[in-house]
């Protein structure tokens, strides 16, 4: 898999780590570099850094901050035939931000994102100035089929490694479709507008098919059972952290989702009118956010 070219003013970067990985990132320098923490942008499940394309294109933060984004090991041009999980995206993580010569960062992440961003701020919370949670995991919050596939981990796991034994014996697919996510959601939002595109909008990004199509499927049962792993009680989050949700609540119970982002003990909850997707959906309102509660910091 190839993800697409870098944007006007970014740079591709790799970071070698132990057993031949290579973590494909690409760094947008400040124009005005203040001494501010970077701030690195953490995609979702089945995804890429291409998900931050336009938000990167568009941020005023690139003015005093360096941006970071990066195809988590397994995604995008990160590319492994080994095990994923959280523990292991949190090390590349870090070791991503010695090689920058960041003591801290920003961490944004969306869904899956959210939970590596989580993880990182639980472990290591010095290495993380501020966070941002946009549609993160609460598993306590889960509805329908969604808290069945929570439960469902063992079985993913056993299912995981079935598929990676199999791998190993040479049954497995050569090449994985690339998977341009700006590409995709412009057309989205060329087509919603009426309840009918909205029901296909949603069927098309909550499409485990689709995703199967542009992502391997050992990882994939493996990143369903790392989105619902249990992370950190909010209480015990010290850092600044803002949480985005989804009015549409598409997985979960808003209710329930809100009660739960409130207890970060530095924290702000806000709404987006949108289903899960709010990057999609409503990148601009999502970016002024981000922005404005960056720059409200000291």
């Amino acid at each position: 898999m190839t993800d697409p070219p870098a944007s006007a003013g970014e740079q591709q970067c790799a970071l070698a780590r132990p057993g031949g990985v290579r973590i494909a990132y690409r760094r947008t320098a400040a124009r005005r570099p203040a001494g501010r923490p970077p701030v690195l942008l953490l995609h979702g499940l089945a995804s890429n850094l291409t998900r931050w394309s336009e938000f990167v294109e568009r941020t005023s933060l690139s003015e005093e901050r360096d941006l970071l984004r990066v195809d988590l090991r397994g995604h995008g041009d990160s590319p492994t035939r080994g095990r994923i999980d959280l523990g292991l995206w949190t090390d590349d993580l870090l070791a991503l931000l010695d090689a920058e010569g960041a003591r801290h960062a920003v961490l944004v992440g969306h869904s899956l994102g959210a939970q590596v961003a989580l993880a990182c701020a639980a472990r290591t919370p010095q290495r993380v100035a501020e966070l941002v949670l946009i549609d993160p995991v609460f598993r306590p919050a889960l509805r329908g089929r969604w808290k069945w596939l929570a439960r469902a981990a063992p079985l993913f796991v056993a299912a995981a490694a079935v598929v990676r034994g199999l791998n190993a014996l040479g049954l497995r697919r050569r090449s994985i479709a690339p998977l341009d996510l700006r590409a995709l959601d412009e057309l989205a939002r060329e087509s919603l507008g009426s309840p009918e595109a909205e029901a296909e909008f949603i069927r098309r990004y909550s499409s485990t098919r689709a995703d199967l199509r542009t992502f391997r499927t050992a990882h994939y049962l493996q990143e369903l059972v790392e989105m619902f792993r249990p992370i950190a009680a909010p209480e015990s989050i010290a850092v600044p952290t803002l949480v985005l949700l989804s009015t549409g609540a598409t997985f979960a119970e808003l209710p329930a989702m809100r009660e739960i982002a409130a207890r970060f003990a530095r924290g702000e909850v806000r709404t987006i009118e949108c289903h899960h997707w709010p990057l999609t959906e409503r990148p601009d309102e999502v970016r002024r956010i981000i922005e404005g509660w960056c720059a409200a910091l000291p």
